[in-house]
């Protein structure tokens, strides 16, 4: 077994700035880097909400340049994933059989988007098809979009975009909204936003340079709506079976914590795995710095 004096779990906005936080306090930061380095952020294309960067910046370089910036203070980058651990001994081991521990641990596993499950929705996934409309929802000023979803995400998915797109679609599977009242009336009273219910998403259509429409299926028909972006909001799925309920979760199956600090000593957590109301990059990047902080506070008043 490698051993390290902080070792982070995951590879995004959060894994990566905590790991720039533990370089710069001399903790050798070991990031395991998860089957996908840089994160949910790399499945959109231009963050043009991320400070610092006035005419925005292409998401992958972003984490590129995230990464880099780690190693430049040391960290050390380990691909695969986690197929086991125990948070007493703060070790885990990946599925390439390595195993590690750490004097201290973070873990930033994030959320995954939950999807349709599509051939062509994956296949114009950062080309239109997006998971966050606070991400990508500048982009598609005066244009025409779809919300998928009928809960209240996608209600307050669907009235953001609502603000910036001429026309909104809502594709819900239901002949109802699973939302609040409030959502409710807003959507109603909201006149660019049309409500497609008892409708099923069969494809999401499009060309080379992106999506351009969706069809959809209604009472055994269907038809096809036209549409510049395509936005899922049926849920997110937060990275934690790895953990095996050793922590404890809400009803969503987020860590709870207080702050970053988790019930178990030396063990932190960062960014959207935890119970948090925001899924930003830059509230991601925050954790990290917090959670690195920590770590360092108890490495040197319980480790050293």
């Amino acid at each position: 077994m490698e051993k390290t004096k902080c070792l982070i779990i995951g590879a995004g906005p959060a894994g990566y700035t905590a790991a720039i936080y533990a370089g710069r306090a001399a903790l050798d930061p070991v990031v395991i880097e998860g089957p996908e380095p840089g994160g949910q952020l790399t499945t959109t294309h231009i963050v043009e909400n991320y400070p610092g960067f006035a005419e925005g910046i292409d998401a992958r370089a972003l984490m590129d340049a995230m990464r880099a910036q780690a190693e430049r203070f040391g960290a050390r980058m380990v691909r695969g994933s986690v197929v086991s651990c125990e948070l007493a001994t703060r070790s885990v081991t990946l599925d390439s059989g390595e195993t590690w521990s750490g004097d201290t641990l973070i873990i930033a596993t994030g959320a995954s988007a939950k999807y349709l499950g599509l051939e062509s929705e994956n296949r114009f996934r950062g080309l239109g098809v997006s998971a966050c409309a606070t991400c990508d929802g500048f982009f598609y000023r005066k244009r025409t979009v779809a919300v998928v979803g009928g809960g209240d995400s996608a209600c307050e998915e669907a009235l953001y975009l609502s603000s910036l797109a001429s026309k909104v679609y809502m594709i819900v599977r239901k002949d109802y909204l699973r939302a609040s009242e409030a959502n409710k009336k807003r959507i109603a009273a909201a006149p660019n936003i049309e409500v497609l219910f008892g409708s099923v998403t069969k494809e999401v259509l499009g060309d080379e340079s992106g999506v351009t429409g969706a069809r959809l299926e209604r009472g055994g028909e269907l038809y096809d709506i036209r549409i510049d972006g395509f936005f899922l909001a049926i849920g997110r799925h937060p990275n934690a079976e790895w953990l095996g309920g050793q922590l404890p979760v809400d009803e969503n199956g987020y860590i709870l914590s207080d702050g970053v600090k988790t019930s178990v000593p030396g063990v932190f957590v960062a960014g959207d795995v935890r119970n948090t109301d925001f899924r930003q990059a830059v509230t991601a990047a925050s954790d990290g710095c917090r959670a690195a902080l920590e770590a360092e506070k108890y490495y040197k008043n319980e480790i050293q």
